[in-house]
């Protein structure tokens, strides 16, 4: 498995140029938009003089935008087009960073720059991803997926560490830095990405009445909804605790842990994900967020160590299965599955963000002290799971994603196709 994954991530003279290009900016969009992002709270508050609650109310509405409104983006990008989409979303991200240049003079600036990026966002990751599974055979979907999927990771983990260095020695440096890259990789996209073939449904598909907002109601869905809200406990709330129990280094180390692991793992098991079952990744994967989230609450660092393993594993395996199934239920329409990915995503992440909150002082004034948090977080995360495995099982039982039915349609009339062959030969 290990062999044959290698091989065909070495195999990168056979990629297309168009995946190349996305491959590139998948990794430079987050790299420059992580350069700021970070440090958005300690501008507000200190540039702007903003009290911490209007901050935080603030970067929550900027959160919730830009993940959920990535159901919007995907049903622009899947009406007007995936190259004009990402090329839209790409100027109004230039636009948005040129104005956080101009913030350093005008502070007020920053709140409507900070929305207009996470309004490019929600526009461009349903496009690209699209434009990523279009790009390539469907056996090929999953290594692509992870190869764009370890590219956002990877810009996401070098940003901050890169303008760490600088951002509040010379702040403007830093985002007129950042507002270059997204010019460059807005001409790229204007210049080298060829706009994309307009592909017709594949037979079999059904187009039903309602049919998107039943798209917001499949199992890979409700399954992100609730993997999220677990997950996000995980990213929320690790640095208090860490921090508070060892230091600001070790909380740095383990998000390095977590970061690597999905850049390195998922692309070699890209394939063995998509041919698992979805019943049994979500079982898999809630297992492995509630046996982290369990760990991180225990008594000494090699525990919080291999939680914050356990947790990525289960990263690599729940996001990625979500996205391939996702893909199963509309597959001609992958900016819209995209973009219902990305508002689970923000429904999760908002819900996990306010109960978490509620959960750690709670634990903290308990007996317990904020290990216990852990144990909430574990407690809540069984019980997602457990629903969100029904969730798969019964809607499994009742109907067959549309892609599958396809399948077995076509099969259906090549074997009948086949005995009629063989009878006139007969």
């Amino acid at each position: 498995m290990l062999s044959d994954a290698l091989i065909r991530l070495r195999r990168m003279n056979e990629l297309s140029s168009a995946f190349r290009l996305l491959l590139a900016a998948s990794f430079l969009i987050p790299l420059a938009g992580f350069m700021v992002m970070p440090f958005m709270s300690f501008f507000l508050h200190d540039r702007m003089k903003m009290d911490l609650q209007v901050v935080g109310f603030v970067i929550a509405v900027a959160s919730f935008v830009q993940m959920s409104g990535g159901v919007i983006g995907g049903y622009v990008a899947d009406r007007f087009g995936l190259k004009r989409t990402m090329v839209l979303a790409l100027v109004i991200r230039t636009v948005s960073f040129l104005l956080f240049v101009v913030s350093m003079a005008v502070p007020a600036l920053s709140i409507p720059a900070l929305l207009l990026s996470a309004a490019g966002v929600a526009l461009y990751l349903p496009a690209n991803k699209a434009y990523v599974v279009g790009d390539c055979d469907p056996d090929r979907r999953p290594l692509f997926l992870s190869l764009n999927n370890a590219a956002l990771n990877s810009g996401m983990a070098l940003g901050p560490l890169i303008s760490g260095l600088f951002i509040m020695r010379a702040p403007m440096a830093v985002f007129a830095v950042a507002s270059g890259i997204f010019a460059v990789v807005t001409l790229l996209h204007v210049r080298a990405l060829p706009t994309e073939a307009v592909t017709a449904r594949p037979p079999g598909a059904r187009q039903e009445r309602g049919g998107s907002v039943k798209l917001l109601l499949i199992p890979p869905v409700i399954t992100a909804v609730f993997g999220f809200y677990a997950y996000m406990f995980f990213q929320n709330y690790l640095s208090l605790y860490v921090v508070a129990h060892y230091s600001s280094t070790v909380f740095g180390l383990l998000l390095l842990i977590n970061g690597l692991l999905v850049v390195a793992v998922q692309p070699v098991l890209a394939k063995r994900i998509d041919s698992l079952g979805f019943p049994l990744a979500v079982a898999l994967s809630f297992a492995l967020f509630g046996g982290g989230l369990l760990l991180i609450g225990g008594a000494d660092l090699v525990a919080v160590i291999a939680g914050v393993m356990l947790i990525s594993l289960g990263e690599v395996l729940l996001f990625l299965k979500s996205e391939l199934e996702a893909l199963r239920y509309s597959p001609d329409k992958p900016g819209v599955a995209f973009g219902n990915q990305r508002l689970a995503t923000g429904i999760g992440t908002f819900a996990s963000a306010w109960a978490g909150g509620w959960f750690y002082q709670r634990a903290t004034e308990s007996s317990g002290g904020d290990s216990r948090f852990w144990v909430y977080c574990a407690v809540q995360t069984l019980v997602g799971g457990l629903i969100a495995l029904a969730v798969s099982l019964l809607f499994r039982r009742e109907q067959a994603p549309a892609a599958e039915q396809a399948a077995a349609s076509d099969r259906a009339v090549e074997d009948a196709t086949g005995a009629e062959r063989g009878s006139g030969r007969g």
